[in-house]
């Protein structure tokens, strides 16, 4: 691996209006390339929106997806890309040509698509299909793997895409605000959020709480720890659909440390540079080494498969 400056956004994207943020993902990719970033990355289905999709039907879903890489966001992702000489990562839904609609992740660069991952555990919406493999590619001297906000959430996925060779993995999200049986977790009042200006430290307390930050702190860190991989994760901040996501773009690296990230209650760009040094010194490195695959049958028996979150979906109309 070799040293690379990596930056993770986050913003308020308005739903199916791609064009708005394309806009938005341009300027933000222009404040990080002045910072020197290679790569920038954005959020789970930036560029169409994603907790409004909850209730579609199949043909008003296939509607707003779109072909990848031929499609019009992923066209306007690379003419960003080509302008700013950088690689930039982010979300939509993908129709393939069976019909299939994909929760989808795209990878572009200045001469072109590179890659594009598809959500393992998808759920937002019962007629979105589920991705079938892993994927870790090479970029500027660093192999970078993916995993969509609730594939992170199982650490095997997480574990597998490191055993693939990933020393970086990419972990776009939609989360935080959301109704659970956790303690002091919730959903947090547009109030709030529409009224950040005048009393700023309320929403930090509900962004930083555990509605948000203390949350992701029980699970994130270790994920990074027990693998040795860096972490960069990307959401979006302010009102989404029915809710409002608290933003916390931040980056952890191999030793669980929070290497990088935004206190901001704004769109916001974070810029930090992955040290090579740190994934060969990182604790879990030997943990793989360690590993006694010969114990793990259990693992890998079958069994149905149920992604369910942990807040009810509303009924897909007809």
């Amino acid at each position: 691996m070799l040293d690379i400056k990596v930056a993770t956004a986050q913003f308020e994207p308005r739903d199916n209006q791609p064009e708005f943020n394309l806009q938005r993902i341009k300027e933000l990719t222009a404040q990080a390339v002045e910072r020197g970033a290679q790569i920038v990355s954005f959020h789970e289905c930036c560029l169409h929106g994603y907790s409004w999709v909850q209730s579609l039907s199949l043909t008003r879903l296939q509607a707003i997806a779109e072909p990848v890489p031929d499609g019009a966001a992923v066209r306007g992702l690379m003419k960003i890309a080509k302008e700013f000489g950088v690689i930039v990562m982010a979300g939509l839904f993908e129709k393939d040509a069976t019909g299939a609609v994909y929760n989808c992740y795209v990878t572009v660069g200045p001469e072109g698509f590179l890659t594009r991952f598809r959500k393992l555990h998808p759920f937002i919406n019962p007629h979105l299909s589920p991705g079938s493999c892993f994927e870790v590619i090479e970029l500027a001297g660093c192999k970078i793997g993916f995993l969509i906000c609730y594939d992170n959430n199982l650490p095997e996925n997480v574990r597998v895409t490191t055993m693939l060779g990933a020393e970086v993995i990419m972990m776009p999200h939609v989360t935080g605000g959301l109704p659970s049986v956790m303690p002091g977790r919730g959903k947090i009042d547009r109030r709030i959020w529409d009224n950040r200006r005048l009393d700023p430290v309320r929403l930090r307390q509900e962004f930083r709480g555990p509605k948000g930050r203390q949350w992701l702190l029980k699970w994130l860190p270790a994920r990074a720890w027990e693998n040795g991989v860096y972490c960069v994760f990307s959401n979006p901040i302010g009102w989404d659909h029915d809710s409002v996501k608290p933003g916390l773009a931040m980056v952890v690296d191999p030793f669980g440390e929070i290497q990088a990230e935004s206190h901001q209650l704004e769109d916001d760009v974070v810029v930090t540079t992955l040290s090579a040094s740190k994934v060969a010194q990182a604790s879990g490195r030997r943990y793989l080494r360690a590993r006694r695959p010969d114990l793990y049958g259990k693992l890998v028996e079958p069994q149905e498969s149920m992604t369910e979150p942990g807040w009810k979906l509303d009924s897909p109309d007809q």
